[in-house]
């Protein structure tokens, strides 16, 4: 699995107009699944997130993670983050997991993370959508949770 990670004063993200998802302070998170990932990726990928230690301690050192810093996770599929641009100027996607298998490595992020962490928000899986963030630092981190 392929995730970027943005720490956050505040985020949100919209359909149509709709607000589908917010937190307060916490973790943006922009996910995709890739073929070769199954559950247990998933996962993993959860237990980075809730262990990340990005947030500041009382000596503004980055010593405390997001549980410890009572912040919530907002978590938003995004294939984007699997695009190939070795060819070329248009980006191919063919690195990331077909939609089915994509959805349900989705909800199991998200399933597992509301099994985790009491403030789970979410976006719209396939849908096009609208994020809003003001990035905290900035602090934003790359990730990739292999098979």
């Amino acid at each position: 699995m392929i995730a970027l990670v943005q720490r956050v004063l505040e985020a949100r993200v919209a359909v149509a107009g709709q607000t589908v998802g917010q937190i307060g302070s916490g973790l943006l998170v922009l996910v995709c699944a890739e073929p070769a990932d199954t559950e247990l990726q998933a996962a993993k990928l959860v237990d980075k997130l809730l262990k990340l230690r990005i947030f500041a301690d009382a000596a503004s050192k980055m010593n405390r993670n997001v549980v410890e810093a009572a912040g919530g996770l907002l978590i938003v599929s995004q294939f984007t983050l699997a695009a190939d641009l070795s060819a070329g100027n248009r980006p191919s996607f063919t690195g990331a997991a077909e939609p089915v298998q994509g959805l349900a490595l989705y909800d199991a992020v998200l399933r597992i993370a509301r099994q985790r962490h009491p403030v789970v928000a979410a976006g719209q899986f396939g849908a096009d959508m609208q994020v809003s963030l003001v990035n905290d630092g900035p602090v934003t981190i790359p990730l990739r949770i292999t098979p």
